[in-house]
């Protein structure tokens, strides 16, 4: 079957004002938020009018909690230094076949990691887990999709956005031939056996494309087959010694899947023929993502300078053999790990055959490019 997405076109809820993706040719949508039917009228129909529209006369019921989607991070306008804000987004697949372990856990320690490094504001992230009790944030298809579209809603130079997720990564074959490797990459949501996956086309669409100039979005991807996840063009290819260059991923076809002007660059926690562990390797006693385990400890250990420092270290830990972590830095971010994965001394057991990936919407040198959030 042939895929392509189209930046998608957007319309608000008529009730919520919850950003919709519109169905190609629809004249109606119904907001899966909050209920409400917004009808689009078609402009060869309805003669310009200088009076508003009439208001609806649908009430819709109003939900238990308030949706977090029908608006922008609170607090004060963007400035110089724009604003930050972040979806984290950890399943555990809890009594299926699927469980893992860790990626709670992953989702806790990144929220820490935002709030107290990189001084995020606590009520500019959005978390999406099973532990959640609204269910709008529970990591279901639908609301993961929302949740994307409100990470990039609005957004304005200077603002620094992020988007981490732990959970299953899988992929499917590709028919449009925009894939070098010839697959799509896909995250797997809570539900995503009854509702399907989220396709790296549709993520490049919602997130990557329509992202405007000053703006800067990065993705911690924790997840099998993740390397290529948000189908940016370039991709950099690094040996075991550092020696890295800039692999080349525009599609044949020529679509164009970079930004709309703004900066975009992702980690991933293995190249996309390869599977992310949820081990306890890095615990005697609990599980974690080893990628997201080994980001927080590169940033807490000092090798947070530049890009290329971060990529190295993550991938000079999961190789390593009998390593310890009696000694993480002594940062507090570790200083949370030690409680969540109760400190215990790691052996990586011989190293685990994945290798964190790093692409971007441009290539840059990831020596001398500083890593900041």
């Amino acid at each position: 079957m042939y895929h392509n997405y189209p930046p998608p076109m957007l319309v608000n809820c008529s009730s919520c004002r919850t950003p919709l993706q519109l169905p190609h040719g629809a004249r109606s949508i119904r907001c899966a938020i909050c209920q409400a039917v917004t009808n689009i009228a078609d402009p060869r129909s309805v003669p310009p009018s200088s009076q508003p529209p009439a208001p609806s006369t649908h009430t819709p019921p109003p939900p238990s909690s308030p949706s977090p989607y029908n608006h922008a991070p609170p607090g004060a306008p963007p400035h110089a230094h724009g604003r930050k804000r972040a979806v984290i987004c950890g399943i555990s697949y809890r009594y299926s076949r699927h469980e893992l372990k860790g990626c709670i856990n992953d989702a806790k320690c990144m929220r820490y990691l935002l709030v107290n490094k990189f001084k995020f504001p606590e009520d500019s992230i959005l978390m999406l887990t099973e532990e959640e009790t609204d269910p709008y944030r529970l990591p279901t298809k639908q609301n993961m999709r929302m949740a994307l579209y409100w990470l990039v809603q609005g957004c304005q130079p200077g603002d620094s956005l992020l988007f981490h997720y732990s959970g299953h990564g899988s992929r499917q074959r590709n028919y449009n031939g925009d894939e070098v490797d010839g697959y799509d990459e896909t995250l797997c949501p809570l539900d995503f056996e009854t509702q399907g996956m989220i396709v790296d086309d549709e993520i490049n669409a919602t997130m990557v494309r329509p992202l405007p100039h000053g703006v800067k979005l990065h993705a911690i991807i924790d997840a099998c087959h993740s390397g290529t996840i948000l189908d940016l063009p370039f991709l950099c290819r690094m040996n075991r010694v550092g020696q890295y260059v800039w692999e080349d991923h525009r599609p044949a076809s020529g679509l164009w899947k970079g930004t709309s002007g703004g900066e975009v660059i992702s980690f991933s926690g293995c190249d996309d023929d390869q599977t992310s562990a949820d081990t306890s390797a890095l615990s005697k006693i609990t599980s974690t993502g080893a990628m997201t385990y080994c980001f927080i400890q590169a940033i807490e250990r000092g090798h947070g300078a530049t890009y290329g420092s971060i990529l190295s270290a993550m991938r000079n830990a999961i190789r390593s053999v009998g390593s310890s972590a009696g000694d993480l830095g002594g940062g507090a971010v570790t200083s949370l790990i030690s409680m969540l994965l109760t400190g215990g001394s790691v052996g990586l057991g011989g190293g685990l055959r994945q290798e964190p990936q790093l692409t971007a919407c441009e290539p840059f040198d990831v020596y001398t490019k500083p890593f900041s959030l």
